[in-house]
Formats: C-alpha cells, sequence, structure tokens
C-alpha cells in the first residue's frame, strides 16, 4: 500500500503489446444500434472467423453484417477489387434494401494499402446506396476503439441543416407545390437560399431556450431513453444522438450545436466533430455511476446556464437501494489489468462504493478528452480519503502479473486471455469486456455494474460457507 499512496494520481507508460479484442468487434453492437445498416468486414479468414466466435451468432439469426473474404490473388493485386466489392454490395442491396453500408477495414486493408475511401464514391454513385468506410483495425489501442472510428466517419454524412421544410419553401427550391413534403436528401448549406436558411434557423431556435445539443456514443435505445429523460426533467433538450437508430435520423451538426460524449473511448469522434463541424464539445465526466450521472448533468446544465433540481436527492435514493451491494464490496481491493477503455470512469464509481483501486491500466489515455473524468476522480479519491492510483498506459502483462502477485487483490478485472491463468494462481477476476457489452450508464443502471463487480465476490463466498460446512460435517 505504501507505494501506491500519493497526493495526486501518478501516471506512468509502460511497453506492452495491445492485449485487447479486435476492433472490428463493434460490428456486435452497431449492426444492432443503427436498425437499417449494413456491415460488410473486408478482410481475411481470420477475421471471418474471429467474427463468428466472438460474435456467437446463430444462423437463423440473420444479423445485417457479412464478411468479403480476400484471398491470395486479392492481397497481391492480382484481382480486381472494386468488381468484386461492387458485386457484394449489389447481393447486399437486393436481398436487404439497407439505407447505408458501413464498410470496415481490417488490418489487411492497411497493409496493402487497399484504397477504400477511393473506391467508395464511385461505387456509392453507382448502387444508389450511401457507403461509409471505416478502418476499424487492429493498430487502434483497444477493441471498444471500432466504434470510435464508425462514428468519427459517420460525422461526415450528418446533414448540416434541419430536413424538414415548409411548402413555400420547398416550392422556391424545385418550383411545383408539393403538400407536406420534406427534403429528402441532404442538402449542403452552399445550395440552400439565403432567405431558406433564416427560415430554418428560426425553426431551430423556437424549439428550446438553449442551443442544440447532441449526444455521441452507441447505446441501447432503453438507456438513451433514460439519459434523454434525465437532461429533459432539468429543462435540457437532446436535439439528437449519434448514432441514431436510423441512418436518416442523424443529427444536425454545425458551428452552433453543442456535443457531449457517454464514453471514454470517443476521443477520435469528439476531435472530428470539433474541427471538421466547428461543434462545441462539454467536457465532462462520463455518466458511469450514480455519482458520474449527477457529474455529467450538472456540467450540461452549467453550460447552458440552468441551475440542476433533485440530482442530490436522487442520486441519494440509488445509493441507498444499493446498499446489500456497498456492504459487499466495501474495503475490497481491485486491481484493473486494461482492456476496454472505461477503466478510469469504472475505478471512480468503485472508489465511490468505497473499495481500494490498487491499479489503473489503461490501453491508451487521452488526457483531453478524460480530463473532466481524471479530476473527478481525483476530487472522488479526497472525498471518500482512499489512497490516490496509479495509471498505467499500455502496460505491460507480465510486469501486472509481477505486482499482482504482490498485491494479492480482491478482485482483477482484466481480458478474457488473462482470466484463467490468474483464476489458477488463486485471484478472483471478470471479464472486462462484459462492462462493454453491460448496460452501465446512468442512474438506474449502477446496480448493473455492482452485479458484475460482486459476482466473483459472492461466488467465493458461497465456497467457503460449502466448505465450511463440510469441514463442519466430517468433523
Amino acid at each position: 500500500m505504501s507505494k501506491i499512496e500519493s497526493e495526486s494520481i501518478t501516471f506512468e507508460c509502460e511497453t506492452g503489446n495491445y492485449h485487447t479484442f479486435c476492433p472490428i468487434s463493434c460490428v456486435a453492437w452497431l449492426y444492432q444500434k443503427i436498425e437499417d445498416s449494413f456491415f460488410l468486414v473486408i478482410g481475411t479468414k481470420t477475421c471471418g472467423y474471429f467474427l463468428q466466435n466472438a460474435l456467437g451468432v446463430m444462423i437463423f439469426a440473420e444479423p445485417r453484417y457479412a464478411m468479403a473474404e480476400l484471398e491470395e490473388a486479392d492481397i497481391s493485386a492480382q484481382l480486381n477489387d472494386y468488381k468484386e466489392l461492387k458485386r457484394l454490395c449489389l447481393q447486399i442491396k437486393q436481398d436487404r434494401n439497407p439505407s447505408v453500408i458501413i464498410w470496415i477495414g481490417t488490418c489487411t486493408t492497411e497493409i496493402i494499402k487497399m484504397d477504400l475511401e477511393g473506391m467508395a464514391p464511385r461505387l456509392e454513385s453507382e448502387i444508389d446506396i450511401p457507403i461509409v468506410v471505416a478502418r476499424a483495425n487492429g493498430l487502434d489501442y483497444a477493441f471498444t476503439q471500432g466504434e470510435d472510428t464508425v462514428l468519427a466517419a459517420l460525422v461526415h454524412r450528418c446533414p448540416e441543416i434541419k430536413q424538414k421544410i415548409e411548402e413555400d419553401s420547398t416550392a422556391s427550391l424545385s418550383g411545383d407545390k408539393r403538400k407536406n413534403s420534406i427534403l429528402s436528401v441532404f442538402t449542403p448549406r452552399s445550395q440552400v437560399s439565403p432567405n431558406l436558411q433564416k427560415k430554418l434557423t428560426s425553426k431551430e431556435t423556437t424549439h428550446s431556450d438553449h442551443p442544440p445539443l447532441v449526444l455521441f456514443g452507441s447505446l441501447p435505445s432503453t438507456v438513451t431513453t433514460q439519459l434523454t429523460m434525465e437532461l429533459q426533467k432539468q429543462g435540457v433538450t437532446v436535439s439528437g444522438w449519434l448514432p441514431s437508430q436510423r441512418y436518416a435520423d442523424l443529427p444536425v451538426l454545425n458551428e452552433e450545436v453543442y456535443v457531449c460524449g457517454v464514453n471514454p473511448f470517443l476521443s477520435r469522434t469528439a476531435t472530428t466533430l470539433m474541427r471538421r463541424r466547428k461543434c462545441k464539445l462539454i467536457g465532462t465526466p462520463f455518466p458511469i455511476g450514480p455519482d458520474g450521472t449527477r457529474a455529467w448533468i450538472e456540467k450540461i446544465c452549467s453550460v447552458f446556464n440552468i441551475i440542476p433540481s433533485g440530482l442530490e436527492e436522487r442520486e441519494t435514493k440509488i445509493w441507498e437501494s444499493l446498499q446489500d451491494y456497498l456492504e459487499l464490496v466495501k474495503g475490497k481491493s481491485v486491481f484493473f489489468m486494461g482492456d476496454n477503455l472505461l477503466e478510469v470512469s469504472l475505478a471512480r464509481f468503485l472508489m465511490r462504493c468505497g473499495m481500494i483501486v490498487y491499479e489503473i491500466g489503461i490501453p491508451y489515455m487521452d488526457k483531453r478528452f478524460q480530463a473532466a473524468e481524471l479530476s473527478f476522480l481525483e476530487k472522488t479519491c479526497l472525498d471518500v480519503n482512499c489512497p490516490m492510483p496509479r495509471i498505467i498506459e499500455k502496460p505491460d502483462n507480465y510486469n501486472q502479473i509481477q505486482r499482482i502477485r504482490e498485491l494479492q487483490p480482491d478482485l482483477a478485472i482484466t481480458g478474457m486471455a488473462h482470466a484463467n491463468p490468474l483464476e489458477a494462481r488463486g485471484v478472483s477476476t471478470k471479464w472486462s469486456v462484459e462492462f462493454t457489452f453491460a448496460q452501465i450508464h446512468g442512474f438506474t443502471n449502477a446496480r448493473d455494474i455492482l452485479e458484475l463487480v460482486t459476482r466473483p465476490l459472492r461466488r467465493n463466498q458461497s465456497l467457503e460457507s460449502l466448505e465450511w460446512t463440510k469441514l463442519v460435517k466430517s468433523s
């Protein structure tokens, strides 16, 4: 313990490899989120095997993604990639007719310098379906950054102005009056008349008393509804989510829009929103746990000069409902090996629950995007009088195993590759990937986080009581 006690958070960087999932696994949750999309992963048979095993899809599920396998002739540039991709996309259009096809580039397409961005616009005009290119390959730090790459690519497809147009406005554009018509395609701002721009701007400002707010991050529909309702209670209107459930409902993005993220691994998307669309980023802790959700809402309200009400009482009620779990974790220690970039937010929440965090391993740390979360982590340590943790970027797993052996934590949150070896050495583990797929955002989902964390601890307690019972009976 003496090694980790300090007055501020300690940052270190090791030279370990990226021991995480492959980023193309983002297809698993994104194809379900964007309901009218189709994902085409372009890679080798290894990528196909990974998707089959990692996603665990039944043959009757008919998921909206497929694998375009590159053969040796493709890799050596002996075949025409464009013709084959066109054939596949035409088949996808005939069978599924999606609103958008998203090409997922892999390590192989990077290595052979496959010009996906050059082929996509030409093919898009031929088959009349939008094609978005996202290079979610293994050169990223963590598997969750696959979503970051896809969302950053979708930013360029978001409209700059609202799509709904009055009847007279449509008539001024097309020359013929159509009742209840809407502009069905995203019209660039440069192609819209100044008078129409004024009408659109006036319509936007009448919806709420604050500038438009867009939240970015892929969450289940139930969770997005919860977070949207929490903000509405404070008088904050959410103009849209990125990604949206339908491609046609992508949010309007321009210099007047404020954006806020819900996951700590979306730094590339945040940068694209600010640089390409000139959006204003709201830097907040992430809405994970009651404490993080309250801080997230309060920060958004402060930006719009809104005084939040009832948040303290709401957070207190949630903590009271978690007492049965808090009694299990209080005083227990946890060690994060690093896998999904959620480590800092989860560590902060578990500290607030009374746990001791020995080390936070993380594959990649963007201190600018996570600045508010890091500051909140430091404040949490002071509030609960807990030792400041070490944050290890790109951790070397061999060194981590030695530290785990020395510290003997009650729980290690790790990638699947190291779970069984640690269990064999008497260390209780929890797969970090489970937090990626679980609903952990917002006030009401804090219980799900503690359910995952305490499951190994409760299992150990049950085994100890069982062994004690057997011992008593035998004596």
